[in-house]
């Protein structure tokens, strides 16, 4: 078989990988402090002979980390991250990291998101306050005060830049490696009374959209024709001299 066709074939699996990325962004363009997914593409090259080839090939997907502008709600309770750092969640036992800042208080005052896992602050352990003492005040360093009375510090932390990220609910990620927290409150903090949207760009998306399918189906002319000379050479080689 004629290594165009394979080469076709892989082409179409990569792409189809893609779009499968481009619908998962479009379905989250209104999900608060959701990180737009991408692919990246390589090639692999055959140099068995006597035909050697080129194959293309998803290699891996990962997370944008560009960050939108926050919009304004005026409720106490969202708060936007500013700057590189993130939030932290517990989940499963474990440390998660989120830029959706719609926090919500139980009954019995614990902060949590709006999954139900609780908000932790820098040091891992959860954080509660009066269900009584009306709307928090949380200032720009994380610091959460009711009635002039300090009662936590939400945990912002950094991810390093060689981490690799495993998206998980609630717009959130685990890194491979830990996230250090934040000492820097001149580059990193929270804005109360405001949330990050998506950073999906719907009229980007669409646009990728239409090149994807584009060349999805130029790929299926290529296979189509290289199936239609295969026939067409056993029909001749088949036909009686």
């Amino acid at each position: 078989m004629q290594p165009s066709l394979y080469v076709a074939l892989s082409g179409q699996i990569a792409l189809e990988k893609r779009m499968e990325t481009i619908a998962h962004n479009v379905a989250n363009v209104s999900t608060a402090g959701f990180r737009a997914e991408e692919v990246k593409f390589s090639t692999i090259v055959s140099n068995v002979p006597p035909d050697p080839a080129a194959f293309a090939t998803s290699n891996c997907n990962f997370i944008t980390l560009y960050f939108d502008d926050p919009a304004t709600t005026e409720n106490p309770f969202d708060i936007a991250v500013m700057g590189d750092a993130w939030l932290s969640f517990e989940l499963n036992g474990q440390q998660a990291y989120t830029r959706d800042g719609r926090i919500q208080m139980s009954p019995t005052g614990e902060l949590r998101t709006v999954n139900g896992h609780a908000i932790l602050d820098v040091g891992g352990a959860g954080i509660t306050l009066d269900p009584n003492g009306g709307p928090p005040q949380i200032g720009s360093d994380g610091t959460i005060t009711q009635a002039g009375r300090q009662l936590g510090v939400i945990g912002l932390f950094t991810i390093p830049e060689e981490a690799k990220l495993v998206r998980t609910e609630n717009s959130g990620v685990i890194p491979s490696v830990p996230a250090e927290p934040v000492v820097d409150f001149t580059r990193a903090g929270v804005a109360q009374g405001f949330i990050e949207r998506s950073n999906v760009d719907p009229v980007m998306e669409m646009v990728h959209l239409i090149k994807v399918q584009r060349a999805f189906e130029a790929l299926t002319t290529s296979i189509t024709s290289t199936e239609a000379s295969f026939v067409e050479g056993i029909r001749t080689l088949g036909s009686p001299s």
